[in-house]
């Protein structure tokens, strides 16, 4: 379904191989957009995603990038520009949750959160964002979580970036706002989705535990996730900005 404000536009979502990623990449194109596809080390993924972009009648790239490196997403950005002549939307999906004690975490396992979780939205943000005001157009979405706001044992690393990453778009959203640009965070709770086994100790209990007690008494759906992406980048949204977007079934209100 085309979507007013999104068709013919050109959207970037980073990690968009798997899981909510390939989601959100998949409903812009759905939405008429073109999208560039972003992926770490599997091209065949990518590849793949971008072949199901297609069918809804866009163009897609799928280009491999680690988004921690300044020099991979500004090679990334400029080969989208070229291949698309501009970036309206930029979607900063790329994230870890190693599951540590905080005293266990070392220097070099701090520094690899921080660069895959802030800087690589910071890098994705500074790559694109003159091609956005030179268009005075702009939407800038960071994949936050609950843990965006509150503390969650074992995560220290992880709540600090995540909190940062909403720092980050209220920023860009003061600042830049005045040039038609938003910035917005999507804070999503549990969804029905793959998970690292290894960053979530439990899982199984933990699955059950929620779905007795979440109000909606049911795990997410990464499509829950995504509409809340189309809602922000299109006209729909576009009086919303420094804001985040809660998606948790109730897990959380305010």
């Amino acid at each position: 379904m085309k979507i007013e404000g999104l068709e013919g536009r050109t959207a970037l979502v980073t990690a968009a191989g798997q899981n909510v990623g390939r989601r959100v990449a998949l409903a812009f194109a759905e939405a008429g957009a073109n999208v560039v596809i972003n992926g770490l080390s599997d091209l065949g993924k990518i590849e793949g995603v971008a072949e199901e972009a297609e069918r809804f009648g866009v163009k897609a790239l799928p280009i491999l990038a680690d988004c921690s490196q300044w020099p991979s997403v500004a090679t990334m950005v400029e080969a989208a520009i070229k291949a698309f002549g501009s970036l309206d939307v930029a979607v900063s999906a790329v994230g870890i949750r190693p599951h540590q004690a905080f005293h266990e975490i070392s220097i070099e396992d701090w520094d690899r959160v921080v660069r895959t979780n802030l800087n690589s939205a910071f890098y994705v943000d500074r790559a694109v964002l003159p091609h956005m005001r030179a268009k005075r157009f702009g939407r800038i979405i960071h994949m936050a979580g609950s843990d965006a706001l509150f503390p969650l044992e074992n995560r220290a690393h992880v709540v600090a970036t995540k909190h940062a990453l909403h720092g980050l778009a209220k920023a860009i959203a003061l600042e830049y706002g005045p040039e038609g640009i938003t910035a917005n965070s999507v804070a999503s709770g549990w969804v029905s989705t793959r998970r690292n086994p290894d960053w979530f100790p439990n899982l199984k209990d933990t699955v059950a535990e929620l779905e007795k007690t979440l109000p909606l008494r049911h795990l997410g759906d990464v499509e829950d996730i995504s509409n809340a992406c189309i809602y922000l980048a299109s006209d729909m949204g576009k009086f919303i900005t420094g804001q985040m977007i809660h998606i948790n079934g109730g897990e959380f209100m305010f």
